[in-house]
């Protein structure tokens, strides 16, 4: 593989910050196994292979079904996910791709069915912090290992 860039070694300050968000994002109050799907789907979209493994680890490691896992790629066509999940899961994948459609108009208000403002405002966080560590991790060409 090419020789990339260290930004935890180039950059350490940057890479502190990106640790507080991480901070941040594991004290949010949202269900952990709702937090790991945000985590893999956003990673599955990326093509992040290196936080792809790491959090279906962490995901089955919290009880996630391994099935639910299989199908994240598939959400819209699966019966696995609740109306609600399937709404985060939208959510995910608007801001992830954000430059290609932007949000859509109704998702954040289909969301209000099921999650205060508080929480979307977290779900719309948690999906920003692994985005960030995705882009860092393929930027700097990181494999996870064991």
């Amino acid at each position: 593989m090419e020789n990339r860039v260290n930004i935890s070694k180039a950059e350490p300050n940057a890479y502190k910050a990106m640790l507080e968000m991480e901070k941040y994002a594991q004290s949010l109050d949202l269900p952990i196994l709702l937090k790991e799907m945000i985590k893999i789907r956003s990673s599955q979209v990326n093509g992040c292979a290196y936080c792809l493994d790491m959090h279906t680890e962490e995901a089955l490691a919290a009880g996630e079904n391994a099935r639910r896992i299989f199908a994240l790629s598939a959400w819209k066509e699966s019966h696995l996910f609740t109306p609600a999940e399937k709404l985060v899961l939208q959510l995910t994948e608007e801001v992830t791709l954000v430059s290609e459609k932007g949000i859509g108009a109704d998702t954040q208000e289909k969301l209000r069915a099921f999650y205060s403002e508080k929480e979307i405002a977290q779900i719309i966080m948690q999906v920003i912090v692994i985005n960030s560590w995705n882009r860092i991790a393929i930027a700097g060409n990181l494999i996870y290992k064991e």
